[in-house]
């Protein structure tokens, strides 16, 4: 199991699908994961810390786990099946340890709000993760800096 640390979310040109970037917390590979919408709008909200006027699905969840004493312990991509990712949810209560399966954009969406850490199997980064050279890393992570100071979460929304 491998720590990530989660860059942000991307629109993919020149189909606007939205992307989820991630990153090994020591290490060099990157982990992307192409995401809907709906979830690439509830990860860049939580990210830059918008507040809704009513809950969105995921502050739902946080809130109902919160008030029942559930605490998250992890979110794990555990799993790429024909090109579909899968996570698992970790959650624990004073008496038990629970794991649901998740989509991992569920998952990251509910993890940033949450601070919950983001793990990855080993095989999943072995299968899918991408290695940079540092001069690539560098330009790549400061595109994608740009794109995530200039992106509203308005631009993911569907439809257009």
């Amino acid at each position: 199991m491998v720590e990530l640390t989660l860059l942000g979310v991307r629109v993919q040109l020149p189909d606007n699908q939205p992307i989820v970037l991630l990153k090994e917390a020591r290490g060099d590979r990157y982990l992307p994961i192409f995401i809907g919408a709906t979830e690439a709008t509830a990860i860049a909200f939580a990210l830059q810390g918008i507040q809704t006027a009513r809950p969105m699905t995921h502050d739902l969840l946080r809130d109902i786990l919160r008030e029942t004493d559930i605490a998250l312990e992890r979110v794990l991509i555990n799993d790429l099946v024909d090109q579909t990712f899968y996570a698992l949810i970790r959650m624990t209560t004073a008496t038990k340890t629970t794991e649901v399966s998740s989509r991992p954009s569920d998952a990251i969406a509910l993890a940033v709000r949450t601070n919950t850490p983001i793990y990855a199997a080993e095989e999943v980064l072995d299968r899918a993760g991408i290695e940079l050279h540092e001069e690539e890393e560098e330009t790549e992570v400061e595109r994608f800096r740009e794109f995530l100071d200039q992106v509203n979460p308005e631009d993911f929304a569907t439809g257009q």
